[in-house]
């Protein structure tokens, strides 16, 4: 199963950045580019252990839907979300918030499986890898943005 994983250093507490990467706003906001929203689901506040969220944005042209719950949380440690349907076959995002000197380290590890066999492993190396990469690149820069703006005096 193809895996991704990224670390962002936030100046910011580990508290802070859980609870703004369970916002939904915040994931809204972090995916404007894609015209994400929420069809089904709380769709506001933060997130908590439990909730099924239906999202919908366009990529790669289309119209995608994919409904994730939140599976795991350990304040202000870890979360997890997981597919519970959309486009992939399987689909699990573990979010991990570390202290450090000067903030956290957030980390991402970011597994999913393709449907349709051959030809989805194909896709996953082409496109899908490096686009899922960007996507959560870009959500993640506008995390940090957004807490460190905070932070500022």
């Amino acid at each position: 199963m193809p895996c991704i994983q990224l670390q962002t250093f936030i100046k910011a507490s580990p508290t802070a950045c859980y609870h703004l990467a369970l916002n939904v706003q915040a994931h809204l906001d972090s995916t404007s580019h894609t015209g994400e929203r929420v069809l089904q689901g709380p769709s506001s506040g933060q997130l908590q252990l439990g909730d099924v969220v239906t999202w919908e944005g366009r990529h790669f042209g289309f119209r995608q839907r994919l409904t994730v719950e939140i599976t795991a949380a350990t304040p202000p440690a870890h979360f997890r979300d997981e597919l519970v349907q959309g486009a992939f076959r399987q689909l699990r995002h573990d979010h991990y918030f570390e202290a450090v000197p000067g903030g956290t380290l957030m980390r991402d590890v970011f597994e999913f499986q393709s449907p349709a066999g051959l030809i989805g492993e194909l896709f996953n190396r082409l496109f899908l890898t490096r686009y899922l990469t960007e996507l959560l690149s870009r959500r993640n820069t506008a995390l940090k943005q957004a807490l460190e703006a905070r932070e500022r005096p």
